[in-house]
């Protein structure tokens, strides 16, 4: 990087130079006025900067161009360690094939259509991905016990939103990614954990992914329970609006919720029987 600084650096101050030293010679060669020559010089120098200000702007925009680049492939980079990741957690907590992926893909489509962009939707996308990393500290023996968890049981399990924060605050391009995996067990009454936030009080990425999450634990078997009917689903999430969810995120999912369902199920291969919303 400093030889290519010093390239660039060199090349400026060589061309300057010649620029002032030949132009400067030009000029004596055909100004012979004081007053024109005033204006000549005054005129060069607007030219200069005004050729100097281009060549900026287009290092400026080359060199913008290969940050983004780069930024992109780093990007890249963090969701394929990421699903890897993901993917050794599904099989462990002996979820559907492709639930982390699935329900993440249904969360960005939802968060686009409240207007969510750039870096929040990034994270939210990373959140998603990772909103059940707390549970790698639950013992399987809880995690997926095939019958209802006992009062000790679930106290253990509930611990895993904080967990799950506690791991990603620890990496660097993750630490605003933690608003679901910490708040997507809120309730939208106030009764959910681990903070019992209410209403608005739950972070947006929170509340979009939670009646995603739902939606796909009840259309898909779990070790403790069989897939729902859809139709049972869609009024399952109709009697939580406004109690477990965001009464006006659910309307939004059920409007589009076909095409919301499409982007989670384009590589599923569990056939769900058609419903309207």
């Amino acid at each position: 990087m400093s030889s290519a600084q010093f390239r660039i650096a060199f090349l400026y101050v060589t061309l300057a130079s010649l620029w002032i030293w030949l132009s400067d010679h030009a000029l004596a060669l055909v100004v012979h006025n004081r007053t024109q020559m005033i204006w000549a010089q005054s005129a060069k120098g607007w030219l200069f900067v005004l050729l100097t200000g281009l060549m900026l702007y287009w290092l400026i925009g080359r060199d913008l161009k290969r940050l983004a680049a780069i930024n992109r492939q780093l990007v890249h980079g963090h969701e394929q360690a990421l699903r890897v990741l993901v993917s050794a957690m599904d099989i462990r907590h002996k979820e559907t094939r492709d639930h982390s992926d699935r329900v993440m893909r249904m969360a960005m489509g939802l968060a686009r259509l409240t207007g969510m962009q750039d870096d929040a939707l990034l994270a939210l996308k990373f959140g998603a991905l990772l909103h059940d990393i707390g549970k790698l500290a639950i013992p399987d023996a809880i995690l997926i016990k095939p019958g209802k968890l006992d009062e000790a049981e679930m106290a253990h399990m509930r611990r895993h939103p904080e967990i799950g924060r506690e791991l990603m605050e620890q990496v660097d391009f993750l630490r605003k990614a933690t608003d679901i995996p910490y708040a997507h067990h809120e309730r939208w009454d106030g009764t959910g954990y681990p903070r019992g936030l209410r209403g608005e009080e739950i972070p947006l990425a929170a509340r979009i992914f939670s009646i995603v999450d739902v939606w796909d634990a009840l259309s898909f078997p779990r070790v403790y329970k069989p897939a729902w009917p859809e139709h049972e689903v869609l009024a399952y999430l109709r009697d939580a609006a406004g109690s477990q969810l965001d009464p006006q995120l659910v309307q939004l999912f059920l409007d589009n919720y076909h095409p919301i369902k499409a982007l989670g199920l384009v590589d599923a291969t569990v056939p769900m029987e058609s419903a309207h919303a």
